[in-house]
């Protein structure tokens, strides 16, 4: 389990990390706060954190609750996965918006096989088997 608790701590370190570069995103901008727009540069990064925030939100959860039924190596590496895919939608984001895709697909296709894999789980432990 140790290895599906790492890897949960480090999504969490990575969403700080994108906070720590929006934050400075908006002070190379110039932009104050509270305004989200007004700067590319840092409306670009600003979208990176808001959006692995966003998959966050069903990452963790389905991370843990695969790790109850599967094994959790198998769950550990497809979650390293994932943390993967965020860190190259961050640089093609911030980059190139237009070429974000394989980035948003690598993280959200192992979210994805996670939450499978936890409802299945929960479906067979409820059937017994």
């Amino acid at each position: 389990m140790q290895f599906v608790e790492l890897v949960a701590v480090i999504a969490v370190l990575q969403f700080f990390f994108f906070g720590f570069m929006t934050g400075q995103a908006r002070r190379s901008s110039g932009l104050k706060a509270p305004a989200i727009s007004g700067h590319e540069g840092f409306e670009r990064m600003y979208r990176v954190q808001v959006n692995t925030l966003e998959t966050l939100v069903a990452f963790l959860p389905a991370l843990f609750i695969a790790a109850k039924y599967w094994p959790t190596i198998l769950v550990a590496v497809i979650g390293a996965v994932y943390i993967v895919g965020r860190f190259i939608y961050w640089r093609a984001y911030v980059s190139a918006p237009a070429k974000r895709g394989m980035g948003f697909m690598v993280s959200i296709i192992p979210t994805s096989i996670l939450l499978a894999l936890a409802f299945v789980g929960i479906i067979l432990s409820l059937v017994g088997i």
